[in-house]
């Protein structure tokens, strides 16, 4: 599995943040400071959903940004 941090990673050796890893029919995700540990695992349709609901006005307005993850 291929593990990408966020792009948003905060400062120092920039473990504060996410990792995602994209399957072929799932989108993993794990802590960066902790990667043995557990993972969160959703269907593709339902992580893009979510990203599109983070994406939406609200976060928009509140200086959001189109990369979420690290993908543009």
């Amino acid at each position: 599995m291929h593990w990408r941090k966020s792009t948003y990673s905060g400062g120092g050796d920039g473990d504060s943040c996410v990792e995602i890893a994209t399957l072929s029919t799932r989108i993993s995700i794990r802590d960066s400071k902790a990667p043995t540990r557990a993972t969160l695992t959703f269907p593709t349709p339902a992580f893009t959903a979510l990203v599109d609901h983070l994406k939406g006005p609200l976060s928009a307005s509140l200086g959001g940004s189109d990369r979420v993850g690290g993908q543009a």
